[in-house]
């Protein structure tokens, strides 16, 4: 048997361990859609789109970013709530927690927003559009890029193996996430006379590391308990969450800690200046 026999069987074989509930749902018959939507992306962002900027004015988008915040804002906190009603609230485990593949109603619930929270991820690709089109490249950085274009594969499978359980766990918190951070995209998009209301813009990294935080503590007490949990899904989750931790806490060093010392540094040597003199 050649290596692409065994490549093109082992595929079958994983994919006949799909949940059947995910057939026909959208974007959800194969994977190849999502990764080339991804790779897209990443090709755009990196190649295309500054390419075309590169002898054009930025486009003036505040009526359309306005818009895309407040409405990324009612979508997270809608996936936030199902997330919560259909387990997080109380009826889940925070430990050992199976998906439920039947066809109750509130598996089938969990499953549509499951599906819900991969679509945003494809919504949330904008983002990154928008930058290019502002010509706000200094805002597209690797951490950036990286995290939304891992994200939508991410949760195709997600969906299709996973839909429920223990995984979705992050996923209700990231929604959290995301509901604070376009309300903070929203607030700054209003103009300068409502920068006063978004001072709490350095505690949103903060909350994005408690996240990965909370993810790594809650993946990696399922190795030490029995659980029907596919475990290579627990090792991608916490893979996830400890790479994104790593960077997001470089991020916040930079941003934060960083020219709060070199100011901390330049106020010393200017009072010794003025003191000399």
């Amino acid at each position: 048997m050649s290596l692409i026999e065994q490549v093109v069987n082992y595929a079958q074989s994983v994919m006949a361990k799909a949940d059947p509930r995910t057939d026909g749902m959208l974007l959800m018959d194969s994977p190849w859609l999502s990764l080339s939507i991804c790779i897209l992306y990443v090709i755009f962002v990196q190649v295309i789109g500054p390419k075309l900027m590169a002898n054009r004015e930025p486009f003036k988008l505040k009526e359309l970013m306005i818009v895309y915040n407040f409405a990324m804002v009612i979508l997270s906190g809608y996936i936030f709530m199902e997330f919560g009603i259909c387990g997080w609230f109380g009826n889940y485990s925070y430990g050992c927690q199976p998906v439920d593949y039947s066809n109750s109603p509130n598996a089938l619930r969990m499953l549509r927003v499951c599906q819900l929270f991969h679509l945003s991820k494809y919504i949330e690709l904008l983002d990154t559009v928008i930058f290019v089109l502002r010509k706000k490249f200094n805002q597209i950085s690797f951490l950036h890029v990286f995290h939304h274009g891992v994200m939508p594969i991410s949760w195709w499978f997600g969906v299709k193996f996973v839909a429920g359980g223990f995984g979705t766990f992050h996923g209700w918190l990231n929604s959290w996430i995301h509901f604070m951070m376009y309300i903070y995209y929203g607030i700054a998009g209003l103009g300068p006379a409502y920068q006063k209301y978004i001072w709490w813009k350095k505690y949103m990294t903060s909350l994005q590391l408690l996240q990965f935080a909370l993810v790594t503590i809650h993946s990696i007490q399922l190795f030490f308990i029995p659980c029907n949990y596919p475990v290579l899904f627990t090792w991608w989750i916490l893979s996830y969450a400890v790479i994104f931790f790593a960077m997001f806490s470089n991020f916040y060093v930079k941003a934060y800690k960083k020219p709060k010392k070199e100011a901390v540094r330049n106020g010393v040597h200017n009072g010794k200046d003025k003191k000399g003199d």
